[in-house]
């Protein structure tokens, strides 16, 4: 639907609502920087489009439309909290539904960069607020009292003197004629009733008793069944293939080949169609095909390390970021540190495997599934199909795990090729071999990292990173340095070392690599952190007491403290290993401790983390906790159990069989810290993960005396 024809009629018929109801929105009057809260019936008529609506029933029910995925982390929790503070109603009154993908009209749809709720909880609080005042005026309108002299409570808004109430599907029509109120004043948070508690989760019943919709959950009406055998090598070639034994399998209707987009360019494949999954795959493997994988290089991941390492050596890249000269003062120190670090490619393997429906129908198509970024999937799809934005709709599912894999546009394109070629709806579903097997991947990249101390201070840092970049795959200029190269790395920093750089040696091959949960932090992190460890003992300090002395910094400050408490860091014995690391990615800042020993055989063993997370202003403390340990298992993983490996251009992982997962024993204790500040929220999803790999290597460092600078490694073997 364009700005032009959507009607508030024709959104409430479409949205299965009520017409005579408030509805409470926002949108982005021209050039202005922040949006306006109004009414449907307000904007109706001018064409204007709201986003993030409230919309409050005659029965009282309150529909929140959700603009983001909900793949675990909670904003489908974490959003309704939010609004049930300023509205004053109970959460679990709350129903809330996943909005189609529009970018006109909801902005920002993007599940990524822990963006959910830091980007929106403003506008949400304002929202709860705005509709709060206006069923407000509307009592006070039929009870011919101020309004002053009534509050809201509990989805009522009650008379003080009286103590006369109506409940708000009372009030929602005539609510829904008033003009919203240009400014509302919000809650202080030591008022909130609801925002900061450990409310328990909506989606969790849903998912446990069966009526949660995943995308592999999604039927229509005679939908068939996809999948594809892809190129092995992303850049190879389809020579010629045999269906004759795959269309004599039982349920298979129709083999055909696909080129599937990959950022700038295209996999090919064959697609099995037949009326079950089951039926497809058997057709699969029946398939004889043969593939052209001439003119190009097929790498193996000793030749990727040892060129990474060559290129740090001895090339300096492209500046991403530097302040001062700490080349300089490098050439003339006495006391310096030149050491690289390496960390490995990783599969995001999120336990619902790629799925999507397509149905594509000569005029627009229709997609449903688990997807990140909807408005990316109309970005990518628009151009192949030649089909105008409001005809390419896009409907979220819930995800069963995404760390952005699920932000990519290849799957929803395979099922919009294979739907048109049937002229029917078809859901593609990857096997977990395709998913570990075709990536793209998290890219392993080698840092070279250089210091100086001089007179006990830190007088410079250099660092030099060679791997694939996110960002030249997805169109930029191949002559402009990765800005990623710093993420993780904490601002502070820049203020108490003068001479800092960072430079991006550039470095491609042909694998796919995209995000994964806290990109580039993820990997910077370990690099970064573990090396002012080193700093730290080069310069005979603590190594908490050498953060602190450059991150001069009042909420650093305190989450040292913190860190320093809860873990009993100054009391720490003789036989145990303490680390620590602290890195900062979406505008959040976290710390973690973590303490090793020997067990009796004498192997390590994790005996406790703490993660210390500064987040700012925050919704629930249990998703926090969730969060935070989940982080830290994933981040268990990625350092000590799994890595995707390359030989002859061919991946060697295919499933969890040689792609070792942490199990239930291999989990340490974890204990999250939430700082309590009155400062803008940050995110919550991925910044917990940065700092563990870089924290359980100093601590195995502090108990051993071995410095570990390449992941993974074996934990058991230290």
């Amino acid at each position: 639907m364009s700005t032009n024809d959507i009607s508030r009629r024709h959104f409430l018929r479409a949205a299965g609502l009520t017409g005579t109801a408030l509805f409470v929105g926002l949108y982005f009057p021209a050039n202005a920087k922040e949006p306006k809260v109004a009414t449907a019936g307000a904007v109706g008529a001018s064409g204007i489009e709201l986003n993030a609506w409230v919309h409050i029933d005659t029965d009282g029910k309150v529909t929140i439309f959700s603009h983001r995925a909900e793949m675990g982390q909670g904003a489908y929790q974490s959003v309704p909290q939010i609004v049930a503070e300023e509205l004053e109603v109970d959460v679990d009154a709350i129903d809330i539904r996943f909005a189609p993908g529009d970018r006109q009209k909801y902005g920002n749809q993007v599940t990524g960069g822990s963006s959910t709720i830091r980007g929106s909880y403003k506008n949400l609080l304002k929202l709860g607020a705005t509709a709060r005042e206006m069923l407000i005026t509307a009592a006070a309108t039929k009870w011919n009292v101020a309004a002053s002299d009534c509050y809201a409570e509990s989805g009522h808004v009650v008379h003080r003197l009286s103590g006369k109430k109506f409940h708000y599907g009372e009030l929602a029509e005539a609510a829904s004629k008033l003009e919203a109120p240009k400014n509302v004043v919000l809650k202080k948070r030591a008022d909130y009733k609801l925002i900061g508690k450990p409310l328990k989760r909506q989606d969790t019943p849903l998912k446990t008793n069966g009526s949660a919709i995943f995308g592999l959950d999604f039927r229509l009406s005679g939908m068939l069944y996809a999948v594809v055998e892809r190129n092995p090598r992303l850049r190879g070639k389809l020579k010629n293939f045999d269906a004759t034994a795959a269309l004599k399998v039982p349920g298979v209707k129709k083999v055909f080949n696909i080129q599937t987009g990959v950022f700038q360019t295209f996999r090919d494949g064959v697609a099995i169609v037949a009326d079950s999954t089951w039926a497809a795959m058997q057709g699969r493997k029946a398939l004889s095909i043969e593939w052209d994988d001439t003119g190009f290089d097929h790498v193996s991941t000793a030749d990727i390390y040892r060129q990474q390492n060559d290129l740090v050596q001895n090339q300096e890249g492209l500046s991403a970021r530097k302040q001062g000269d700490p080349d300089a003062i490098l050439a003339t120190a006495t006391q310096k540190l030149d050491v690289t670090y390496q960390t490995p490619y990783q599969s995001h393997s999120a336990m619902e495997p790629l799925n999507c429906v397509a149905w594509y129908q000569s005029d627009k198509l229709e997609i449903w599934g688990p997807i990140q970024a909807p408005e990316w999937v109309q970005d990518f799809l628009c151009p192949q199909f030649k089909l105008p934005r409001e005809k390419v709709i896009i409907n979220m599912t819930f995800l069963g795990g995404g760390f952005g894999r699920k932000a990519f546009m290849d799957y929803p394109h395979e099922a919009s090729l294979i739907s048109k070629e049937m002229g029917l709806p078809v859901m593609v579903v990857w096997s977990r071999e395709d998913d570990m097997t075709q990536g793209p991947y998290r890219a392993g990249i080698t840092y070279r990292c250089q210091g100086a101390i001089t007179d006990g201070k830190l007088t410079a840092l250099k660092f030099k990173a060679a791997g694939q970049n996110i960002y030249h795959w997805m169109g930029m200029p191949k002559d402009r340095a990765n800005g990623s190269i710093s993420e993780g790395f904490l601002a502070p920093y820049y203020k108490s070392i003068a001479n800092v750089s960072f430079w991006d040696v550039p470095f491609e091959i042909p694998i796919p690599n995209v995000w994964w949960r806290s990109v580039y932090a993820s990997t910077n992190g370990f690099a970064y952190e573990s090396f002012l460890d080193e700093l730290a003992h080069l310069a005979g300090k603590d190594p908490l007491d050498f953060r602190r002395q450059y991150l001069n910094d009042d909420r650093c400050q305190k989450l040292i403290d913190k860190m320093e408490e809860v873990s009993g860091w100054k009391a720490r014995k003789s036989g145990d290993g303490f680390g620590a690391a602290i890195t900062e990615c979406f505008g959040t800042t976290v710390g973690h401790v973590v303490k090793v020993s020997r067990n009796a055989d004498g192997k390590v063993r994790i005996n406790h983390v703490w993660a210390v997370m500064d987040c700012g202003w925050y919704v629930n403390p249990d998703i926090i906790h969730a969060q935070v340990e989940g982080c830290v298992l994933m981040a268990l993983g990625a350092a000590t159990k799994h890595e995707i490996t390359f030989k002859d251009g061919l991946v060697e992982q295919r499933n969890f069989y040689n792609y070792i997962m942490p199990r239930i024993n291999d989990m340490p204790k974890v204990e999250v810290h939430v700082m309590e500040n009155d400062s803008d929220a940050g995110g919550v999803g991925e910044p917990g993960l940065p700092p563990f790999a870089p924290a359980l290597t100093a601590a195995i460092f502090d108990l051993t005396g071995k410095r570990i600078r390449k992941l993974p490694f074996d934990i058991t073997a230290v």
